[in-house]
């Protein structure tokens, strides 16, 4: 994993571990990056990985993931600017790679900030909570494709190092690549090449804007992880085009809100799918092998791998080095995303390089609902209640380590659910009250 990686753009990974993106919440209302940020991705850089992922830079304020998500919507001003600037520099030391994922959070956008977000199809989210979308129009379509492009100029202006297109877990590019959420009959819709025109269109739109020798990455997921959604054989076909189309590295995950994979990493899914067809195609890019355990979706890498050259990331799961080590020198994969370790140890990549840790914590593993709540673990709401507390506690040391440069490791659940609400709430009120003020001027 110590060994440089050269990407088709010509830029050098200085090793194979990268800290895979994972959302922060750490911007202004208005999506203004922070010295919080800032400290987060020093201390992130400082730790020897090779990359550094962002979580979400959104291209339109009216759909995050959350509020506090970093947004650039159009060309920056030059406050945003100095500010991104600052932050690219502080997620470059140590000859570590920056990018920022740029994306769009489309249907599942956060409901506190759009009850009518807009969509490939106006096609709801199957889980409460979230508004019902309005298809986006072709122009409007055309629009986001240019957003994309003027974020990864800016971001590329400011001394971020590459960028990564969001193509997976649901958001927009990724409900447009999904036949069961993108019922469009024109050009952006009905076919596989159809689903897929806005996502190529991006990746043109964005290499035109950088130029030929700065990194572009793609997420993806490997499937839906739901009957009649978008498969692997699907995935193959994207891929292959993608790098027809100068992609440099291709992130492999997969599910949505819908099928929580990216969250668990285990098969909530199934118990819905059991019955059907496409329960085969789940189990089997789940094999029950020590790699593919830690390593959700290596197999479906060593698959593709087959059908494509290009460089490939896998993130979900690494925890023993042996593993992660094993899944390079085999070329499974090319590099190795970490990210819920980081959360706590945040120099796991260099501890792995230099052989002071063989596995990594799962920390999260004693994080949950309380034990007198575990008799509702066999429901699913008692299984997203414990996502929820994972998730919760990974955001409360994120904010940890932004304020004082260390996780707290023994910060209770209690503390930790505090902590991530009241952060993310105190944002809210001056969240609408900006976005008020936006739509009236406009």
């Amino acid at each position: 994993m110590d060994t440089s990686l050269t990407l088709p753009c010509g830029a050098i990974l200085k090793n194979r571990i990268a800290k895979a993106a994972m959302t922060e919440g750490l911007a202004t209302f208005d999506g203004r990056s922070t010295d919080e940020l800032c400290n987060l991705y020093r201390v992130w850089a400082e730790g020897g990985a090779g990359l550094l992922i962002t979580g979400n830079v959104q291209i339109d304020s009216e759909h995050l993931e959350r509020i506090g998500n970093v947004m650039i919507e159009g060309t920056p001003d030059e406050d945003r600017m100095a500010r991104l600037r600052k932050y690219a520099e502080a997620g470059t030391r140590n000859n570590t790679h920056l990018w920022a994922q740029i994306s769009h959070a489309g249907r599942q956008t956060n409901p506190t900030v759009n009850q009518a977000p807009k969509a490939m199809s106006a096609v709801p989210v199957k889980v409460p909570g979230f508004g019902n979308p309005v298809e986006l129009t072709i122009a409007e379509i055309e629009q986001i494709v240019e957003r994309f492009a003027t974020a990864a100029l800016a971001l590329k202006a400011a001394g971020f190092t590459g960028i990564q297109i969001h193509g997976a877990h649901g958001y927009l590019i990724a409900s447009s690549l999904s036949p069961l959420a993108n019922l469009r009959t024109d050009k952006y819709g009905g076919s596989l090449e159809n689903r897929a025109r806005m996502l190529l269109d991006i990746i043109h739109a964005c290499r035109a804007a950088v130029g030929p020798a700065f990194p572009i990455s793609v997420k993806i997921n490997s499937a839906d992880f739901q009957h009649g959604g978008f498969t692997s054989d699907d995935c193959f076909v994207v891929v292959d085009w993608l790098q027809k189309a100068s992609v440099d590295l291709i992130e492999i995950s997969g599910g949505t809100y819908e099928s929580p994979e990216m969250f668990s990493g285990t098969k909530l899914k199934a118990e819905h799918d059991a019955a059907k067809k496409k329960e085969e195609e789940t189990n089997a890019l789940k094999q029950q092998s020590t790699l593919a355990r830690e390593a959700y979706f290596v197999k479906f890498a060593q698959q593709m791998r087959e059908k494509v050259n290009i460089p490939l990331m896998v993130t979900g799961g690494f925890r023993t080095r042996s593993v992660m080590e094993h899944a390079v020198a085999t070329q499974s994969v090319d590099v190795v995303g970490i990210a819920r370790p980081m959360c706590i140890m945040t120099d796991a990549p260099q501890k792995l390089l230099d052989g002071t840790v063989d596995i990594l914590p799962s920390y999260e593993d004693n994080v949950g609902v309380p034990l007198y709540a575990s008799i509702f673990s066999k429901f699913r709401i008692g299984r997203s209640a414990n996502i929820a507390a994972v998730v919760m506690y990974l955001y409360a040391q994120i904010y940890a380590i932004a304020r004082n440069g260390v996780a707290d490791e023994n910060m209770s659940r209690v503390v930790a659910l505090y902590n991530a609400y009241t952060h993310d709430s105190k944002l809210l009120p001056e969240y609408t009250a900006w976005r008020k003020e936006v739509n009236t001027k406009a």
